[in-house]
């Protein structure tokens, strides 16, 4: 009886290691995603960071951007990403994938912009985002790549 009890309690303790070594390599980790633009895709990489990871739980996501004072093309999300450990502000460059917490939108920068209070970077784009670079509203599809 004690020799199954001792046994069972290594298991217990292999398989608790087994799940805090995946969750460790889960949150030390980038997240590749696609940005899928018509027949065309985008590589973009997310942060790691809880807000990002927080943001990659909820892909993948159809969502439709339009275009923000001719600097980001941004999105209404389904839900609010939890921002509550991230910088006050952030200074995003072209490329940036953001988040604008106080309205809960996606904002993807097309040119730099100066700091602002509230804005999260959640990760960029790996190359060039020229295909972004649509007049008016257009779909897309953002899921992980891996």
């Amino acid at each position: 009886m004690r020799q199954q009890q001792a046994t069972m309690a290594v298991a217990l303790a292999a398989a608790l290691c087994i799940g805090a070594f995946a969750y460790a390599q889960e949150e030390g980790k980038m997240i590749p995603i696609t940005v899928t633009i018509g027949k065309e895709t985008l590589a973009g990489t997310l942060d790691d960071s809880p807000a990002a990871r927080d943001f990659a739980a909820m892909l993948p996501l159809d969502l439709t951007l339009s275009d923000y004072h001719g600097i980001e093309k941004v999105a209404d999300l389904p839900r609010a990403v939890d921002t509550s450990n991230a910088p006050d502000s952030y200074t995003p460059k072209a490329g940036d994938i953001t988040i604008y917490a106080p309205w809960g939108n996606l904002a993807i920068f097309y040119k730099p912009f100066q700091t602002s209070r509230g804005l999260v970077r959640l990760g960029a784009f790996d190359n060039p985002i020229d295909l972004m670079m649509q007049s008016g509203p257009f779909d897309v599809r953002i899921a992980r790549a891996d």
